[in-house]
């Protein structure tokens, strides 16, 4: 039997906010197995995740505010590349009226995910898909999405150190798709006027310019982004995006892109911004 968890109403003077969850503490199948770790997600949502997998991270979290903030009335969302679905939760619990469909590879992704979701009281809400993106089996050709996500692996095979666990490797380097291929995909399945977030690094600048070609040949035009600073005083290494239909646009501003002042995370001290403590109240996320 999973250990009882009963929901708190503060977290070190944090109130937290939202829907509690069923939790279902007598279902066997949802207790923390050996090497697992169950996790505060947003409000009082939670994720299963592996101790030594993949883990979820900052650019998850940003991926699903920044998409969520800039379509705020989707009914309907796609994540692609999914993982343990921490974009989707997240966005579910941002937009609680919104219907959802994941796509991701790895069976044990998809495993911890589905735990998360009947964790979660999502069941009734999610479509969880096991399948390659670029697979036309896996999303039907009639399929359309008001908002689509995607946090793509961020560099080529053979291009660094992989990582010593396979849910770490898929996830990091491009074991199946690219940016370009997260970008095609997101074109066929967005509703008109429809929205794709995504993040991806900016630095160096070949990164950066690898979104930008991804997104004209997938006819998408990058409508704002922002850069992400993960300590005061560096560079931006990360950056989150929005891009819509260029042909949902008008002519004179497909080729336009806003692109805001960068997000800090940590301070020079190693403290969180203020602002990026502001911005996790909005996830539900404690400051």
């Amino acid at each position: 039997m999973a250990k009882d968890i009963s929901p708190k109403t503060h977290f070190r003077g944090y109130a937290i906010p939202g829907p509690t969850v069923p939790g279902y503490r007598d279902d066997p199948e949802l207790v923390v197995e050996m090497g697992e770790t169950l996790d505060v997600l947003c409000g009082h949502f939670r994720i299963f995740q592996l101790k030594k997998g993949h883990r979820y991270s900052t650019d998850d979290l940003l991926t699903a505010w920044y998409g969520s903030s800039w379509c705020p009335s989707a009914r309907s969302i796609l994540d692609l590349g999914s993982g343990i679905g921490t974009v989707a939760m997240v966005a579910a619990w941002r937009l609680p009226g919104a219907q959802i469909v994941t796509v991701e590879a790895q069976t044990e992704s998809v495993r911890l995910a589905w735990k998360s979701v009947r964790w979660n009281g999502l069941e009734s809400r999610f479509d969880i898909r096991e399948g390659d993106l670029r697979d036309a089996q896996t999303l039907t050709d009639t399929e359309r999405f008001d908002l689509v996500f995607g946090s793509p692996p961020y560099f080529p095979m053979g291009s660094g150190v992989e990582g010593d666990h396979p849910q770490k490797v898929a996830c990091r380097f491009e074991v199946r798709g690219t940016i370009a291929d997260y970008c095609q995909t997101a074109a066929r399945h967005m509703e008109r006027g429809g929205t794709f977030a995504c993040v991806f690094p900016i630095t160096p600048s070949e990164q950066a310019e690898r979104v930008v070609v991804g997104a004209k040949d997938a006819g998408l035009s990058i409508v704002r982004q922002r850069p992400i600073v993960l300590r005061e005083g560096e560079p931006p290494l990360l950056g989150v995006f929005i891009l819509m239909c260029s042909a949902d646009l008008p002519e004179e501003i497909r080729d336009q892109t806003w692109e805001e002042p960068p997000l800090i995370i940590r301070r020079a001290d190693g403290s969180i911004h203020p602002e990026y403590a502001a911005v996790k109240l909005g996830f539900g996320f404690p400051p």
